[in-house]
């Protein structure tokens, strides 16, 4: 608490639900770590709130906030600016305020990058099922099909997200070496082949995570192989139900979010503050967590 003082200035997170989120830990353990005068707070906040959350960033001479769902989206026309990145995948999960010019940067897709880099895993040159096109689904196979990919299979819901779907798979054709194609979710025996022929399948959705938390997307162990990778972008709980059907069929490598977590929580930090964060503390500190 002695860091907070008359000068401290103020990060935000805004999501809902969001009570759960690790981000307040890892950002304010590492504002101390390194002695810098900022404190990280998690705002329970929709879309029917989120115009004037964005307002009180500039009014409040926030220093930013980072965004989650169900903001990622709907927060870009409240915004003076995008990078090229954000531009590209459509999302925004964390806002830098210069002087009340409030810039949208994603890290996401970086992140789910580094995540699996950190274990050793290398998915340029392979194919990927993905499903969802959210605020995370996006960045992240737009990311990696700029990382060298080789093919990306997106599955969703013929829902509000088709259309943004529909624009990442053009996007990654016009923009990048990666073929990418789009799959009805409902569409299970399609589903079943796709992730049969990945070397990673990743749910970028919000099944899993509460008030979901008791269901997954992949129920049947047989639709997975042992030499193949399975991630999800839920952290909390941090073993997922798709998590545990993963191991069910013995698979290698099954990842929940936490590393993603990290490591765009690491490129944010960046932005904000102009310094490294100190990963490997943090990395410490979260995976020593308990559920």
């Amino acid at each position: 608490m002695e860091r907070i003082d008359g000068h401290t200035l103020l990060i935000g997170l805004m999501a809902y639900p969001i009570r759960h989120s690790m981000s307040p830990t890892m950002h304010n353990n590492a504002f101390a770590k390194l002695g810098l005068n900022y404190a990280y707070l998690a705002f329970e906040i929709d879309n029917d709130k989120l115009e004037k959350a964005v307002d009180a960033i500039r009014t409040l001479d926030m220093r930013g906030s980072n965004v989650s769902m169900p903001n990622k989206q709907k927060i870009i026309p409240y915004l003076d600016k995008l990078d090229p990145a954000a531009k590209m995948a459509g999302a925004v999960n964390t806002v830098v305020n210069d002087n009340g010019v409030l810039t949208g940067y994603t890290t996401d897709g970086t992140g789910f990058m580094k995540s699996l880099a950190d274990e050793g895993l290398d998915i340029r040159g392979k194919k990927m099922t993905l499903a969802g096109a959210g605020g995370a689904g996006t960045p992240i196979a737009i990311q990696a099909a700029l990382d060298g990919v080789k093919e990306i299979s997106i599955f969703n819901l013929d829902d509000a997200q088709w259309e943004q779907a529909e624009k990442n798979v053009e996007i990654i054709n016009r923009e990048t070496d990666c073929k990418a194609t789009l799959h009805h979710l409902e569409d299970k025996e399609d589903f079943k082949k796709e992730i049969a022929s990945s070397y990673i399948y990743c749910d970028a959705t919000g099944v899993g995570m509460k008030p979901l938390e008791d269901m997954t997307l992949v129920e049947d162990p047989s639709w997975f192989y042992k030499d193949m990778i399975v991630f999800d972008t839920v952290y909390a709980p941090r073993e997922t139900k798709l998590m545990k059907v993963a191991k069910e069929a013995g698979v290698d490598h099954v990842l929940n979010g936490l590393g993603m977590m990290l490591e765009q929580g690491a490129e944010a930090f960046k932005l904000w503050t102009g310094e490294d964060m100190p990963v490997d503390y943090i990395r410490e500190l979260l995976f020593s967590e308990d559920n």
